[in-house]
């Protein structure tokens, strides 16, 4: 599970179109099926139920990969950052806490694909605060919802975001200029036909991390997941569900929606949300005081 060789080759000469044909070969798996692969790659190292847990979720990856277009980046690279982030996720799943991989999966492949586009983003400076971060990866969804003008937010607008996001407005109009402004895509073509296929990216001194210490920060990084993804497994079954279908996914699941699958009020709802968000900040709490 150290090597991409596992995966159907992805690049820009196979095209992005034979990938997707080649991944939706692969079956998905049956709960009872995922458990006993899970179990035996993580009991006795079995590569190849490790192969068949990585490859029957390569379609996940490619639909939250999908999720990332609108910045500008190569979907080859988005879901090829993906995929390390779902093998990096199937070598730390523990199938007995009662997760499907699917779930698990997601925070890594999540993790990995941002992590690239902060990275492939750094040239206009977005910052890392945790502020930051979510204003960069949900203002572009909410500006197309609420404006389709162009040029700066209006003050309502910018107060509309600040609200639904938690952050300050100056944050709002900061980041929205930043990524509005004069700022290029990497990926545009550069200059005349001389240059042949050459883009601004090109011409940029790449001052990224390489893949090895990349990698070695996220496996520093496994202890976090391990103690999040232990608190989690302390909820119970309708607390996990409501708190990923209103934190975990791109577009949160109505509290309207959920309000009629669990037969209880809206207001109940969101007060399960927030008491199992709570319950699993606190266990983290007492985590870092221990360790």
């Amino acid at each position: 599970m150290s090597s991409r060789a596992v995966l159907p080759v992805l690049s820009s000469d196979t095209g992005l179109t034979r990938y997707m044909q080649e991944i939706r070969k692969f079956p998905m798996l049956e709960a009872e099926e995922e458990f006993m692969l899970a179990k035996s790659f993580k009991e006795h190292g079995n590569t190849e139920a490790a192969h068949k847990l990585v490859t029957s979720h390569l379609r996940l990856v490619a639909k939250m990969a999908m999720g990332f277009r609108g910045y500008g980046l190569p979907l080859v690279e988005l879901i090829s950052e993906g995929n390390i982030g779902l093998m990096q996720a199937v070598k730390k799943f523990d199938p007995d806490k009662g997760f499907r991989l699917s779930t698990y999966a997601m925070w890594w492949i999540k993790a990995s694909i941002q992590e690239y586009v902060l990275r492939s983003w750094s040239v206009v400076k977005v910052g890392t605060s945790a502020a930051q971060k979510k204003l960069f990866f949900h203002l572009k969804r909410i500006r197309a919802r609420i404006t389709k003008a162009e040029g700066d937010l209006s003050p309502q607008e910018v107060a509309l975001i600040s609200k639904e996001l938690d952050v300050g407005e100056d944050d709002v109009i900061d980041m929205d200029r930043r990524m509005n402004g004069h700022d290029i895509s990497l990926n545009q073509p550069y200059g005349d036909s001389e240059n042949g296929d050459a883009e601004y990216g090109d011409f940029i001194a790449d001052g990224a991390e390489g893949f090895d210490t990349v990698l070695s920060e996220r496996q520093e990084k496994s202890q976090e997941h391990k103690q999040l993804n232990t608190a989690i497994a302390d909820l119970s079954d309708r607390e996990k569900d409501i708190l990923f279908e209103r934190r975990l996914r791109e577009v949160p699941t109505t509290l309207e929606d959920l309000s009629q699958r669990y037969n209880i009020s809206r207001e109940r709802v969101r007060q399960i949300e927030n008491r199992a968000f709570e319950k699993v900040q606190t266990k983290l709490l007492e985590y870092r005081k221990a360790g």
